[in-house]
């Protein structure tokens, strides 16, 4: 199935790859997760309708789209372009003319992605190298932080994962390795076409 298959079973606009005018070397630009990309992580990893999914970077919402519809979880998508946020609003109205019981499970809020209040109910943390490692750690520290006040399982999903990435985990969290999903042909090009998914190994 293709990317025009995806965007009108959704009744979003996602697709396209962008930049944005500000001038920053912690934000990486806008790219979207490939729809075939999300069809081989949810063959491999399970999410179920009461898990309380974070996109950080999700830029007009993709993710938070498909994983409403397929599975039925609750997604918040932070986005800290304006111009993004808008687009994944606009994409809310459009999606929940299709599923119109999903309203209250779907949040998209524009504020830097370091600045998001982790909320207790939040267990899974989709990345696809949106930032620079300093920020990336910064979130991963106010995720524990969350955990220490209220313990429950946590994971994080990276996707297309950079060895900074996951030297922190590694190395400096406790955070453990539970899934390496390889992209078949894309991975053969690039080694970075993967997901990996990481669990606390407090709980």
């Amino acid at each position: 199935m293709n990317e025009q298959y995806y965007e009108k079973l959704l009744n979003i606009r996602t697709s396209g790859d962008q930049k944005w005018d500000e001038k920053t070397t912690h934000y990486h630009p806008y790219e979207p997760t490939l729809y075939s990309a999300l069809e081989v992580l949810f063959k491999e990893y399970t999410i179920n309708r009461e898990d309380h999914i974070v996109d950080f970077g999700c830029g007009k919402g993709r993710l938070n789209f498909y994983i409403n519809y397929f599975y039925e979880s609750y997604v918040t998508g932070i986005e800290m372009n304006k111009k993004f946020y808008d687009e994944a609003i606009e994409n809310k109205y459009s999606y929940l003319k299709k599923k119109k019981n999903s309203s209250d499970k779907i949040n998209f809020i524009c504020c830097f992605a370091q600045d998001y209040e982790i909320q207790a109910i939040d267990n899974k943390f989709y990345f696809f190298n949106p930032f620079s490692l300093q920020i990336f750690i910064k979130i991963v520290e106010n995720i524990l932080k969350s955990f220490e006040n209220n313990p429950r399982k946590i994971e994080i999903i990276l996707y297309y994962p950079s060895e900074d990435y996951i030297y922190y985990l590694e190395y400096c969290t406790s955070f453990i390795l539970k899934h390496d999903i390889i992209l078949g042909e894309l991975y053969k090009r690039d080694d970075r076409e993967r997901f990996v998914v990481y669990e606390l190994a407090y709980y």
